[in-house]
């Protein structure tokens, strides 16, 4: 971790792009307070999902988009 003031990045900016870049975590600084935090984009790792994950796990009956029965859908309006 780097610690740098506002006058030092305003100076040279690209200089703490690259650290941060490497890998670097810069803590800007001023008035010997700490005010923000410039670190890389961490990339999570979010994989998409296999496709057919849950293969054989269930099936989808042959009349999975039919009409609903009237008093279903009478139940599901509050009729």
């Amino acid at each position: 971790m780097v610690s740098a003031t506002v006058d030092e990045i305003q100076r040279d900016p690209l200089k703490y792009l690259r650290q941060v870049e490497a890998g670097e975590t810069v803590i800007i600084v001023q008035a010997d307070k700490a005010i923000a935090e410039l670190r890389p984009i961490s990339s999570s790792g979010k994989q998409l999902r296999p496709f057919g994950l849950c293969t054989g796990e269930f099936t989808v009956p042959d009349d999975f988009d039919a009409p609903l029965p009237e008093d279903l859908l009478n139940a599901f309006e509050g009729k």
